[in-house]
């Protein structure tokens, strides 16, 4: 089965089937380069996919994959990873070994191609050039036959005619020789080009023909090969991932096995404990009692007539601890003046003082009514450190003690960070190792170097050591104080630390282990519904004397002057300027400051309240 004896005759269909062969060569090139597009944009997509899901660093989210469903999933985001490589891997051997490959193999073609018909063309007109000179010598033998037979014709009709000279008829019959012989060479002309197209013609279709189509048989048997191996590479360019696509879906499979429910539920205990007990039954309050107060009977004013230091918050009903003011300004708040203030001075015109809701008159309540009046109004702040952390939570800043934190969290971050720190410290120490190595290196050696130029270096490292240890110790002192190792620091011992106070205000450790969330997130703490209480009068004003005052909420001019006799009021002076600290409550008295000792009681109809642009708006009390 040869092209050359089979398809002698078919050269333009030859033609156009080997350039259809090329054309599906570049067909199947532009096939395998949309897969290996596909490859990589695929690939792409799952490398975001994974980096998307993947925890954020220094997040909160991060914490939150220490479940083992969750390390499942990030190992399952790690495999796909892998996973989008290997298509990655597909991509690039397609593109070297067939892409590459083929485009190199398809210019060789081309050109092979090209050369084969070229010579099957120029075989071609060879041919039609020995056809071409066989047909002119046979018309110039045609012709010449017929002008020999009309000259022979022309001499007999001479040669018959009596009327003719001799002469005329020898002229003719030479003519007509003449003609002859022309004949006769044309006829050998004809004879000897027709042999040689003859041969000519043999050679073409029974030799370079055949040899031309075999030519390019061979070259189109060789591309379909070409393309045939091509496709076996793009198999096996897939198959050679395929184990390691498998060992990616293993390990997905080994990190879903590793997933274990009850670890996953030991450390949501880990991370929610809050260490409180669970709160105790709540004893029936009698109300047939009118005289029965929620205030123990060892009141502030108990306390203050027996002269005994001593507030005791007692029984198993959530007690309530002292609020986050002086004692003196506390006595001055369950003493205020319940009484009606005093109308402004006669004397003073109606232009000078702007009409204005008259203060109203209530009856002075007895001491214990206020208290527990006080300490049912909300919201509730229980104790300065509950105090502390609210303000610190609405400024978005945790307290160094995570004091804002239950029992039970707040010792594993205080471990947390003691831990961080000694680690800290081991490595400030190996470099002041390295630093002490290389000054016993420049002593002994000293052209290598200047000893003393380390000595500067190695005071620095020291002293950062030492602060490290003494951050330490603060917060050891903390996680032995959670951990019940030491009891409660009294203000006192904390002033002993020295080095931190200025930075941290001390805490109040007296409030009770029970605590309760409260609207801003935070946990304010109360009395332990299993122990009581007791907090020295000179511990609380101890605890209370160094904290900053309650936030201005606005000023105030003074109409007229007021002399404050009575206890928790303040005396104040016509055209003063003061800080508003507290509204009118609807008592016709206004809570004002001076400065951060001097605060009380003022009429509200003596003074001119001027709220600032947070609050509801400019009012004039009269």
């Amino acid at each position: 089965m040869s092209w050359g004896t089979e398809l002698w005759d078919q050269f333009d269909n030859l033609e156009k089937h080997t350039q259809w062969g090329i054309d599906i060569l570049e067909k199947y090139i532009k096939f395998v380069k949309e897969r290996t597009e596909i490859e990589l944009s695929y690939a792409k997509q799952l490398r975001n996919l994974s980096k998307k899901y993947q925890p954020k660093k220094n997040s909160k989210e991060e914490e939150e994959y220490k479940y083992t469903s969750c390390k499942a999933f990030i190992s399952t985001l790690n495999e796909m990873n892998d996973y989008a490589g290997q298509h990655e891997v597909i991509s690039e051997n397609m593109t070297s070994h067939i892409i590459g490959d083929l485009a190199r193999y398809i210019q060789e073609l081309k050109q092979e191609r090209k050369s084969n018909f070229h010579d099957g063309r120029k075989a071609q007109q060879h041919i039609e050039t020995c056809w071409k000179q066989l047909e002119s010598s046979k018309r110039r033998f045609e012709r010449d036959c017929k002008e020999a037979d009309r000259a022979q014709q022309y001499f007999e009709k001479m040669d018959a005619d009596i009327n003719v000279t001799k002469a005329d008829v020898e002229k003719a019959r030479q003519q007509a020789q003449i003609r002859h012989q022309m004949a006769e060479d044309s006829k050998a002309d004809y004879s000897s080009i027709l042999q040689k197209f003859n041969h000519e013609q043999h050679e073409y279709y029974h030799t370079h023909i055949p040899n031309i189509f075999q030519k390019i048989q061979e070259m189109e048997e060789r591309r379909i090969v070409k393309i045939g191996e091509s496709m076996k590479t793009y198999a096996e360019v897939d198959r050679q991932v395929i184990p390691i696509i498998g060992k990616c879906l293993d390990g997905i499979v080994k990190a879903a096995e590793s997933i274990d429910q009850k670890n996953d539920s030991q450390l949501v205990i880990e991370a929610y404990k809050s260490g409180f007990e669970p709160p105790g039954d709540i004893e029936f309050e009698d109300y047939t009692q009118p005289m029965k107060r929620t205030v123990s009977d060892n009141s502030l004013s108990n306390s203050r007539g027996e002269g005994k230091p001593e507030l005791k918050f007692g029984g198993k009903s959530k007690g309530k601890l002292w609020p986050f003011i002086k004692k003196n300004k506390l006595v001055s708040l369950l003493t205020s003046p319940h009484q009606p203030p005093p109308p402004p001075p006669a004397s003073a015109s109606p232009s000078a003082v702007p009409n204005g809701p008259q203060s109203p008159k209530q009856q002075k309540e007895p001491l214990s009514h206020r208290f527990n009046e006080f300490m049912t109004t909300k919201p509730k702040i229980h104790c300065f450190r509950s105090l502390k952390r609210g303000l610190s939570l609405k400024l978005g800043a945790t307290p160094e003690d995570f004091s804002n934190l239950p029992p039970e969290q707040r010792r594993k971050k205080l471990q947390q960070k003691v831990d961080e720190l000694n680690k800290e410290i081991q490595k400030e120490m190996d470099q002041r190792d390295a630093i002490t190595k290389m000054k016993d290196v420049y002593l002994k050696n000293p052209q290598m170097g200047d000893p003393a130029s380390l000595d500067h270096k190695l005071a620095e490292v020291s002293q950062t050591i030492e602060k490290l240890r003494l951050e330490t110790q603060k917060f050891e002192a903390w996680l032995a104080e959670v951990e019940g190792r030491l009891p409660a620091r009294s203000e006192q011992a904390r002033r002993q630390s020295g080095l931190y106070d200025s930075q941290n205000p001390p805490t109040v450790n007296n409030c009770a282990q029970d605590r309760e969330s409260s609207p801003d997130g935070s946990y304010t703490e109360e009395q332990s519904q299993e122990s009581e209480v007791k907090v020295l009068a000179t511990d609380f004003d101890d605890e209370f004397d160094d904290e900053e005052p309650l936030p201005a909420i606005g000023t105030c001019k003074a109409l007229y002057t007021f002399e404050g006799q009575n206890e928790g009021t303040i005396s104040v002076v016509e055209g003063e300027t003061l800080y508003v600290i507290e509204e009118d409550k609807g008592d016709g008295w206004t809570r004002i400051r001076r400065n951060e000792d001097e605060e009380g009681y003022v009429p509200t109809s003596y003074v001119e309240v001027y709220l600032d642009k947070n609050a509801k708006g400019a009012k004039t009390y009269i």
